[in-house]
């Protein structure tokens, strides 16, 4: 443990704080992978004989476990540091495929369950807040660009295993055999490149300042940036962090619901017109909204320290509603209209993921910011089982009453606006936090690890 502890990874002098990205990246870049499980399910539903809804059980596995993973173990990654969290991640995230190898090599698709979406879903988890509060930390003068950097991993890891994937399942094969190697050589890749972020990464001392000074001197006159401290156990107590898991819950459930059903959606969509869509295009589809997902979440997260992270999330519910309505209206008579829409809707998802740290930062401080957004997270695991549970039912329900193209999906797209409207409502009610909830002065306070831990009731 001891190679792990956060005090054998504080950096030396002269270290620059540019090289914690790239530390990060490297986790998120290879746990995105999950934003590209749409890739397998038609190759599992015909392999297994699987309907949709099924075969988005381990995705959907994996997202809940994503929340309630950061959600506990938000105080260990805290208490142990960056490296012991990126290391459980990588153990975890790894371990998964090489069971949900054994899974399809077997026929068994519990363990495909097990593997892909609970044992995965840990190293997910573990993974994504591993570096957010150590980011906070390293750029405090610039913290939506900071998370967007390293978030945008997680967006953009479906860019990479998107046409990776179906490369090695057109090379290995679509049948149960060949996923099973495919689940086991990326397994074993992932593995490599997950071990460099966890040798990279390093900690700022306790008395590092950015290039320029502390950058609290002008924040307190912007609206809803406090310089106090609040702990992850007071956090909860507040109507703010109940507001925001709303604001989350709700951004999150309208862009998974797209994102998880992605290749079938738009194959299903044109299907029987003159654009209709082949199984290397829909693959292409998947990739361009991770990369809408990836731009998103830098592009908006550092506009978001320019405006606010208030008005920024009115964009990203506002607007997308607007567009899930433009999207029921039209159906299917635009191609490039309705990659155009996903695509934005993508990079609002993406956006709400890498902005909501520095919400996080600007509400609570910087004290416990990782626990809390582990806890905060629990509104991605329920958006994980909502966003594709809707869609899938609803478009199940439609083909079974011989329904088609755009019919399938009309349904959902009106229940995703009624989501965002909630959001964007929720987003209105949030004020500063009241005086009450601020830790004491740091004069009276030890910001120890045994601190951290009973401020958090852990």
């Amino acid at each position: 443990m001891l190679p792990l502890a956060r005090s054998r990874i504080v950096a030396p002098a002269g270290w620059s704080r540019w090289l914690v990205p790239p530390a990060a990246l490297s986790i998120h870049l290879a746990i995105g992978q999950a934003y590209a499980w749409s890739v397998f399910k038609p190759p599992l539903e015909a392999s297994l004989q699987l309907s949709g809804t099924a075969s988005a059980l381990p995705f959907q596995l994996a997202i809940v476990m994503l929340g309630l993973s950061a959600a506990f173990g938000g105080t260990l990654v805290e208490r142990h540091g960056p490296r012991w969290a990126m290391l459980v991640s990588a153990v975890a995230f790894c371990s998964g495929f090489l069971v949900a190898a054994l899974g399809a090599a077997t026929g068994r698709y519990w363990l495909i369950v097990l593997g892909y979406g609970f044992i995965g879903g840990i190293g997910l988890g573990i993974g994504y807040i591993s570096p957010v509060s150590t980011l906070l930390k390293w750029f405090p003068d610039r913290p939506g660009m900071a998370t967007g950097i390293a978030i945008m991993g997680f967006g953009g890891g479906a860019l990479i295993a998107s046409p990776w994937s179906t490369q090695l399942l057109s090379g290995l094969g679509s049948d149960a055999s060949g996923i099973a190697r495919t689940f086991l050589v990326m397994g074993l890749v992932y593995a490599v490149f997950m071990t460099l972020g966890v040798l990279l990464v390093r900690v700022p001392p306790d008395d590092w300042r950015p290039p320029g000074g502390p950058p609290t001197a002008g924040a307190a006159a912007r609206p809803l940036i406090t310089t106090a401290q609040v702990s992850a156990r007071s956090a909860l107590r507040t109507p703010q962090f109940w507001c925001l898991w709303v604001v989350l819950c709700m951004n999150v459930t309208a862009g998974i619901g797209i994102l998880e059903k992605a290749a079938p959606m738009i194959t299903d969509f044109f299907a029987g017109t003159a654009a209709a869509v082949s199984a290397s295009a829909a693959a292409g589809f998947v990739g361009l909204l991770s990369l809408a997902n990836m731009l998103g979440r830098i592009v908006w997260s550092s506009v978001s320290d320019l405006v606010g992270r208030k008005n920024i999330y009115r964009l990203y519910l506002g607007a997308g509603a607007l567009l899930y309505l433009l999207l029921a209206l039209t159906g299917d008579a635009s191609k490039p209209l309705f990659i155009l829409c996903a695509a934005v809707i993508l990079s609002f998802y993406g956006g709400g993921f890498a902005t909501v740290p520095a919400y996080l930062k600007d509400l609570f401080g910087t004290y416990q910011v990782g626990a809390i957004h582990g806890r905060l997270l629990t509104a991605w695991s329920t958006a994980g089982v909502l966003g594709p549970l809707i869609v899938n039912a609803v478009a199940d329900a439609g083909k079974s009453a011989g329904h088609g193209g755009p019919d399938l999906y009309a349904t959902s797209f009106f229940i995703m606006i009624g989501l965002l409207v909630t959001g964007f409502a929720a987003n209105e009610l949030i004020r500063p936090v009241h005086p009450r909830h601020h830790e004491p002065p740091p004069a009276t306070v030890e910001r120890s690890p045994a601190t951290e831990a009973k401020g958090t009731g852990q």
